[in-house]
């Protein structure tokens, strides 16, 4: 399910990268990137749920719902913070002008002059919307009706009232201070009812709480949460702004409180009263939250979200009270007193000043619930809860830092479940808020990209790693070779160069991915290969298969081949491999490698140097294949073969024998590989030219001079060229000498023991000079 998931946030992201110039489309309150992510957390827990025991997966879902709530946070906030504010009117000269103007519309000025306060209230529709569903009372026939009939039963039988139980049934009868109390039954049901009332209320459903309150017979509750609203009256509002508020079709109409200012310190009077019961003070508390209140709101405060709510919903009725007390003037909050006061008039950087120190006030209250304790759910420093605290306060480059340092840091185990969860979020948000031009920490970007690239390797979403390397601006190229390396030899050929294509499709170079793997492979490859040093590898013993780590170098060269583009670092590739292969005695390694090669490379002439080096690898592997032939040709050479087929067999072996003469001789006179070759000093490249000259040079010089030897008797004239290749060898113009005779162990003995035996061998037809071969 999990994978699902990355495939599905990654087509979520490609789509949103295609219209990545159109802020509009990216955040759409229904289409963008941001409520795309959620519904994709969504459907997942949908999917959890329907599939497996919530036991099993509790941990995962808790994860899914907050990152859901977050992108609904993203959402609710960012397209605000990304729009251009209008001239607004202010509250003041709208009570200048009218000192009747209904609350609603003072409100709602107050509301456009402030962005703080909007995006408070914006985040408390967010802590709403996301709230858990109220719980539902048990349905009832009527109103405490086990306490209307204990009364009624009383009077028809004229027994008197049960002690303790209330005697009348109005709504203040259990609030009169004689330890009256309801039916049992009706007091465990008005307490369910008012807790689900302070749900709705949580929820932001007003509507509906009033609704419950209906069915419930209890009409005075209703009126009490309508109390609540504000005043609207379209007839005495100031016309330009009648489009911001919901106005009633009739202008004469009214709706909401035109006492609000009483209801509220009543409903405060309430919730301070110790005589009512707690949930009946939380819920007059929940509906004028204020500092006074805030102790009654915050006992009911279970979880994180819940204590956020709390302290949102009073920030932003003190700072509406606040707002209508320094204003003054207006019919509605203070009568006709105010209206004949009027209204304050202050500068705009006064009121401007006023809400800068307002801001700083909300977050340092805010800060506050960093480490608020919770009664259930995710503890108030969980990862998430710190982020959505971090975004409502517009520290987003802050919370990427910080998410990055512990990364960095490994406080983040990334065996733990929140690790993957974690990373897939952050990287998403990175990639979000910089395609809605949000600035971000370029270095935290890198450091939470790669970790997410990390995942996905771990998780085997292969075919994403391009998308999240692309994203890594300057270091995209190298962040996808490091994952192109990481295939090492579970990929052939085929599907590297489809992860290769790939990087094309998310905007990188692929002719510098290309390079920049290659390299990286080789430098890995050579971290596990033995170093070239010690004595020469001997060409005799039998050579074992080649290692994972020798493969690993091999195709290394893969990389550079898939085009034209890359044949010079190819090049220059084949000659390291090709030279570390040979310098080890790895002959067959070395000639596979260039058996891997396009023919088209060695028409490439530059670098001059590279193309030389590349030229005489490829005269040597026809001088080696040549050998090999001879080797075949002569195995073939049995005493039954016809007058015929001997002669064409003679012919064939004379050729090959003559073929490899020469051109073994061709490459002995000229500066094969090194020219000052007594020089040893140098790079290491030179060294190991070097070394391979000390191996193959005497090699192919033996070879030769046994090849010339066994064949003496067929072919007697190659007892001559065998007495001339020694006088090439000891000729100090070609400077072979030095090729025999190394510190490492050179074959200058075994080849004086060879051509011994053959002078001996130019004595068999007879005589005692041992020059009468070469001279005849």
């Amino acid at each position: 399910m999990a994978d699902n998931l990355y495939i599905q946030c990654a087509e979520a992201l490609a789509l949103a990268q295609s219209m990545k110039d159109d802020l509009a489309a990216l955040l759409h309150p229904e289409t963008g990137l941001a409520p795309k992510f959620r519904q994709l957390c969504r459907n997942q827990i949908e999917e959890l749920e329907n599939t497996v025991s919530y036991e099993d997966v509790s941990e995962e879902m808790e994860l899914l719902r907050l990152e859901e709530n977050t992108w609904a946070l993203l959402q609710a906030v960012m397209p605000a913070r990304k729009t251009e504010t209008s001239n607004v009117e202010y509250a003041q000269d709208l009570l200048q002008q009218n000192p009747y103007t209904p609350t609603a519309t003072i409100a709602q000025a107050i509301l456009n002059a402030s962005p703080v306060l909007t995006e408070l209230i914006v985040v408390r529709e967010w802590l709403q919307e996301t709230a858990p569903s109220p719980m539902q009372p048990e349905a009832t026939t009527g109103y405490w009706k086990f306490t209307k009939h204990s009364i009624m039963q009383a009077l028809r039988t004229g027994s008197g009232a049960r002690t303790g139980l209330v005697k009348e049934l109005d709504p203040d009868a259990v609030n009169r201070g004689d330890g009256c109390s309801l039916a049992a039954d009706d007091s465990s049901y008005e307490k369910g009812f008012v807790q689900a009332l302070y749900g709705y209320i949580r929820a932001g459903r007003l509507e509906d709480g009033i609704e419950l309150c209906k069915r419930a017979h209890q009409p005075w509750r209703a009126a009490s949460i309508r109390g609540s609203l504000l005043l609207h009256w379209k007839a005495i509002a100031n016309e330009h702004i009648l489009d911001e508020v919901d106005d009633p079709e009739d202008d004469d109409a009214w709706t909401g409180n035109p006492n609000r200012r009483l209801w509220k310190s009543t409903c405060t009077h309430a919730a301070l009263n110790t005589a009512l019961a707690d949930y009946e003070r939380v819920l007059y508390a929940a509906l004028a939250p204020s500092p006074r209140t805030s102790l009654i709101l915050k006992s009911a405060c279970r979880t994180w979200e819940d204590h956020l709510w709390a302290q949102i919903s009073i920030m932003c009725e003190e700072k509406q009270t606040m707002e209508m007390s320094r204003l003054g003037g207006s019919f509605w909050e203070g009568g006709m007193f105010a209206v004949e006061k009027g209204a304050r008039s202050v500068s705009r950087e006064k009121m401007e000043a006023e809400e800068e120190e307002w801001e700083e006030e909300v977050r340092g209250t805010l800060d506050g619930l960093k480490s608020v304790h919770v009664e259930e759910g995710p503890p108030a420093d969980h990862p998430f809860h710190f982020s959505q605290l971090n975004i409502i306060q517009d520290r987003t480059g802050f919370l990427l830092q910080v998410f990055a340092e512990s990364l960095q840091s490994h406080s983040v185990q990334t065996n733990s479940y929140e690790y993957a969860p974690m990373c897939r979020f952050f990287a998403h948000l990175c990639l979000f808020l910089k395609m809605i031009d949000v600035a971000v920490p370029p270095d935290a970007v890198v450091v939470i990209l790669e970790a997410y690239l990390r995942v996905l390797e771990a998780a085997g979403q292969r075919d994403l790693i391009a998308m999240y390397a692309g994203a890594l601006g300057e270091n995209a190229v190298s962040r996808y070779a490091v994952f192109l390396v990481s295939l090492e030899l579970s990929a052939d050929l085929s599907e590297r160069r489809l992860a290769l294509t790939r990087a094309k499709e998310h905007g990188l170079d692929v002719d510098s991915v290309a390079a920049v793997t290659a390299e990286m492979t080789m430098n890995k490859a050579l971290e596990l290969l033995p170093a070239l040093r010690g004595p020469l590898p001997s060409m005799t013993v039998l050579q074992p298969p080649a290692s994972d780590a020798e493969n690993f170098f091999l195709r290394s060269i893969e990389w550079t081949t898939f085009s034209e583009a890359t044949y010079d670092r190819a090049l220059e590739q084949a000659n390291h491999i090709c030279r570390y292969f040979l310098a080890t005695g790895r002959v067959q390694l070395a000639q596979q490698l260039l058996n891997m090669l396009p023919t088209e490379l060695a028409a490439v002439g530059e670098p001059e140097e590279q193309a030389t080096e590349y030229l005489h690898y490829r005269q040597f592997f026809s001088i080696w294949e040549t050998l090999e032939r001879i080797v075949e040709c002569q195995a073939l050479g049995v005493s039954d073969m016809s007058r015929d087929t001997r002669n064409a067999w003679l012919q064939d072996y004379k050729l090959l024998i003559d073929q490899g003469h020469e051109q073994i001789i061709k490459l002995l006179t000229s500066e094969w590989l090194v020219s000052d070759v007594e020089n040893t000093d140098g790079d290491a490249r030179r060294r190991a030219l070097i070394r391979i000259r000390q191996i193959y040079i005497p090699e192919l010089v033996i070879r030769l001079h046994f090849t010339l030897f066994a064949s003496r008797h067929r072919f007697p004239k190659n007892i001559k060229l065998l007495l001339q290749l020694v006088n090439v060898v000891a000729d100090s113009r070609y400077k072979l000498y030095e090729d025999f005779c190394s510190d490492n162990g050179g074959r200058l003995d075994d080849y004086l023991g060879a051509v011994r035996r053959a002078i001996l061998g130019g004595l068999e037809g007879g005589g005692s000079d041992p020059f009468r071969v070469v001279a005849a």
